[in-house]
Formats: C-alpha cells, structure tokens, sequence
C-alpha cells in the first residue's frame, strides 16, 4: 500500500527516526503505526548491538536535586554533534527527573526505571535507532544530605553535587561551593577522609623528592669547591651539549660526574631522618591544602580557605559530601 507522509510525519513524532526509516517501517506494515514503532525501536536494538565496540567518549552530564538528595548522570555518545542535540539532552533531563523522583541510589536502579510505560535502558536504545550512534548510561552519583545544590557547568560536559550539614543552606552558597568543587576537584571534604593508599602515596613521594633534594644540593656543594659551574652538570644530556658548546671540556665533564658520584653516595649514606620526615610532612601538608575541599583557596578569595568562607556564611556550616563527574580530562 502507498504510505502517506501525514503517516510518516506522525510516525517521525513519535519516534524521532528519519524520514526514510519511517517511510520503510509504514511500507513493511501496511501502515500499521504501532507495528511500524515496533521495527524502529528493534532496529534501535541492531544498531546497539553493530556499534557495541565503538567508543562512547562524548555526551551530556546534568545534575540535580530533590529535597534532600541530589544526583548526576552522564548520558554518552560517540560525538559531539549527538552530544548537543536537543533529542539526546532532553533524553538526558528525563533520565535524570526519573532518578531524582525515585531517588536511585544505583546505575542498575536507574536503568530500570519506567516513563511512558518503557524502561530507561529502552528508550536509551530507542535513541540510539534515532542517530545511529552507540550511547550508553556512564556516571551515576547521589547524595543525600540536610541541605543540597547542584551545578552544571557550561557545555554541559562538567556537573557536581554538595551536601551540607544544615537545612536550609542558599542556593547561592550552595553554588559557589559546587563551582569550587568543579573548579579545583577536591579528592575529598577534609583531610581525615583522603583514604590511606593517597596519602601513604603522597607520603612517600615527598620523602623521595626530599632525598633527591638533599642529595642534589650536596652535589651542587661538591661542584662549586671544585670550582665547577653545577649548572653546567644538571643533566648527562646538558653535559655533552656543554662539552659540544666550549662551555667545558671533556676532563671537566668526567671530573664533575666523579664528583657529583662521590658527593651523592656520602650524602645519601647520611641523610638525617627527622629532617627528610619533617620537610616530607610540610609537602603532605600542602597536598592536603590544594586537594581537601575544606582547605582549599576559596575560588573567588585566595586569602580565604573554604571553610573559612562558609563560617564567614554561616556559623557551624561545613560540607559532608560531594561528587562531581566530568566527561573531560581535569
């Protein structure tokens, strides 16, 4: 039978396939709407299944809260231009309005929820028919907390959720602290929260870097009693380039490399430990002030901590939680 294209403009509506899908799906049905809804959505399923292997690396991250919960989902595609179809975000604002009314606390639970008497996970591989390309449900983070606030960041690429440990924090608080959280990425609300693999990591980077310190200032000492620029001996390659350039001779060059030798085996043989520990526990300390929410550098006042600003707010106001996800690499 001939298939109009008020049919085919109807089924377009309900769907969001191509013109041509459309038309093919009414031609193979005799015009059966719903049979015709039926083989798109299967050829959605085909299309997953093609594209399974393809890398989801682009899409749309949204945040939002409910009460006293808050959430963020990522819904991914293979390009930017899918990303920022009005088709695959609003499909991302429904995911998201589900998981915020059910309040999931899972991925799972996410996908199995229902609007418009289909899964989550079906309309998701409803839109995959509609571009063709792989989509997939990615990040999934919520909190729950007396007081919560979202923040999307432009391009929707970036979005976060705070939690504090009062009711009725304002929105604008509330904003500059998930800004912060996008901006700066925290590992964690304070330092007593960093779990331990982190900070014995960190630790013993900082050991490591003081040693090589200690034992290159003691090389630089060696250098220059021996009349040596120890500028001129930083690095084997800087050596030969200096040999090349007249800037040292070759006896100079192995002379500085016996010296630096003799220097870092006698430095590193008698490394005092208190001190090592002492300087290694100030980088930590530092560390903790760049990566803990709470110590970091307000980002609007560098004189101001973050709680600092939230006491200057509120008294007794603090974070207890946060997430952020981020389809972008910090």
């Amino acid at each position: 039978m001939a298939v109009s294209i008020e049919d085919i403009k109807k089924l377009r509506n309900l769907t969001g396939a191509g013109m041509m899908d459309c038309k093919n799906a009414l031609a193979e049905t005799n015009g059966d709407i719903e049979a015709s809804i039926e083989i798109i959505r299967k050829k959605g399923q085909a299309v997953a299944a093609k594209r399974e292997d393809r890398n989801a690396a682009e899409g749309c991250v949204l945040a939002g809260t409910n009460g006293d919960f808050a959430a963020i989902i990522a819904l991914k595609c293979e390009t930017d231009f899918v990303a920022k179809n009005e088709s695959f975000r609003a499909l991302t604002k429904k995911i998201l309005d589900c998981a915020l009314a059910a309040k999931a606390k899972s991925l799972d639970e996410v996908k199995a929820l229902q609007y418009d008497g289909r899964t989550i996970e079906e309309h998701v591989t409803d839109e995959i028919g509609k571009t063709g390309e792989k989509m997939e449900l990615g990040d999934y983070e919520w909190i729950e907390a007396p007081s919560v606030c979202s923040y999307e960041h432009l391009g929707n690429k970036l979005a976060t959720i705070v939690g504090f440990n009062v009711a009725g924090v304002s929105t604008e608080i509330g904003k500059e602290v998930a800004m912060q959280v996008a901006a700066m990425n925290p590992v964690s609300v304070s330092r007593n929260d960093v779990p331990k693999e982190i900070v014995d990591r960190e630790l013993e980077i900082a050991v490591e870097k003081t040693k090589e310190e200690q034992i290159r200032k003691a090389s630089e000492v060696a250098l220059k009693k021996a009349g040596l620029n120890p500028n001129h001996f930083d690095s084997e390659e800087h050596i030969e380039s200096n040999i090349t350039k007249g800037w040292i001779t070759a006896e100079d060059a192995e002379k500085g490399r016996q010296i630096m030798k003799e220097a870092a085996e006698a430095k590193a043989a008698n490394l005092p430990e208190q001190m090592i520990q002492n300087i290694a526990n100030g980088r930590l300390n530092k560390f903790f002030k760049e990566s803990v929410l709470l110590e970091q550098e307000y980002h609007r006042d560098a004189k101001k901590t973050v709680q600092e600003y939230l006491n200057g707010e509120q008294k007794g106001l603090t974070v207890v939680s946060f997430c952020r996800v981020n389809l972008n690499a910090d």
